[in-house]
């Protein structure tokens, strides 16, 4: 197994944005539409690709952000955080929105770091909303992983991913029912990564 190569794509994700009740803190959770290296489906059942279906999850930790506002632009600032990935067993099969805890209740493959303060931007949109688009980027690195059996194959994404990636994030107007309780707003979003590459020496 060889690392990607950098800025190649590394991966495709989706999820939502959860909030908390009390509005102080917000998490990111999902699931992979592609992994790239990994060799096999990454859903039990590929007619229906879906977070029910889903073999390879990820959820971050709470995360508090500092709000800025700059016309009809809102900008939120996400301090460093870590998220981590699971491969979902036969005993944890697939994953759903309405109970977020699902998606972290698998193996747990890798953890990765944002390497620092995360920016991103909503532009104000419909009365309803608020929002027209939001965007974000941030790179992690890579701080734990650890071997794991993916379709008769051994992987170890700190051989695939060994200096991490840089993701972009979009997220349209649309917020979305939260769970009965515990968050107040929820938000779906896609993101997609590329690899990061050794860094230089001075």
């Amino acid at each position: 197994m060889t690392p990607l190569m950098t800025a190649s794509v590394a991966w495709y994700v989706t999820g939502r944005f959860y909030v908390s009740s009390d509005g102080k803190t917000e998490q990111d959770l999902g699931y992979f539409l592609h992994l790239e290296g990994l060799q096999g489906p990454l859903f039990t059942d590929m007619k229906n690709m879906s977070e029910a279906t889903a073999r390879l999850t990820f959820r971050s930790e709470p995360f508090t952000a500092a709000k800025v506002t700059n016309g009809s632009l809102s900008l939120s600032m996400d301090v460093v955080g870590d998220f981590s990935l699971y491969l979902k067993g036969e005993k944890h099969v697939g994953a759903s929105f309405d109970r977020p805890d699902s998606f972290s209740d698998g193996l747990r493959i890798a953890t990765f770091r944002r390497a620092s303060v995360v920016a991103g931007g909503a532009f104000v949109g419909m009365p309803a909303t608020h929002r027209a688009l939001s965007l974000n980027v941030f790179t992690a690195r890579l701080v734990w992983s650890t071997e794991f059996d993916f379709e008769g194959q051994r992987y170890d994404l700190r051989r695939l991913l060994p200096h991490g990636i840089t993701q972009w994030g979009e997220a349209g107007p649309t917020v979305v029912t939260p769970p009965p309780k515990d968050f107040s707003s929820v938000l779906p979003f896609f993101g997609s990564a590329v690899a990061v590459g050794a860094p230089h020496e001075r």
